[in-house]
């Protein structure tokens, strides 16, 4: 354990995060998510949901200010709800540095094949739907 690294940060995940560059892509799958299929790298974070992730990853990992949308999200179908718990991604950003407006959506299969370009891609124990995000890393300034 280390001082100041969520808890939640597993040594394969503080790793992976610390191996990314500038521009590259994470994706946070939800449980219905094919990670193992889509990813170059798998990290594997069961039983964790994606909000608690995403927050513990943002205190760490500066999103993309070169682009206008360092926050992506599956989109829902046509004529489907609004899923409930983007609204607390979109708290999460804000808490830590970002804005709403810094939120995209991609149409699923559009989705997928960013995934598959993504740096790695973490597994979680997410139940709910559409709860996937594709996060583009910053650079770091100290």
């Amino acid at each position: 354990m280390l001082m100041k690294i969520p808890p939640i940060i597993s040594p394969e995940l503080i790793k992976t995060l610390m191996e990314m560059g500038h521009g590259d892509e994470l994706v946070l799958g939800d449980g219905n998510f094919p990670a193992a299929s889509l990813a170059k790298r798998l990290v594997r974070c069961d039983g964790h949901n994606v909000p608690d992730l995403l927050d513990a990853i943002l205190q760490l990992f500066p999103l993309d200010a070169y682009v206008e949308h360092p926050v992506m999200l599956m989109d829902t179908g046509p004529g489907e709800a609004r899923p409930e718990i983007w609204a607390r991604y979109e708290e999460i950003v804000a808490k830590n540095g970002g804005t709403a407006e810094q939120v995209t959506y991609l149409e699923r299969f559009e989705f997928y094949e960013r995934a598959k370009q993504a740096y790695a891609v973490v597994a979680t124990g997410e139940t709910a739907i559409y709860a996937n995000i594709i996060l583009k890393k910053g650079v770091v300034t100290v």
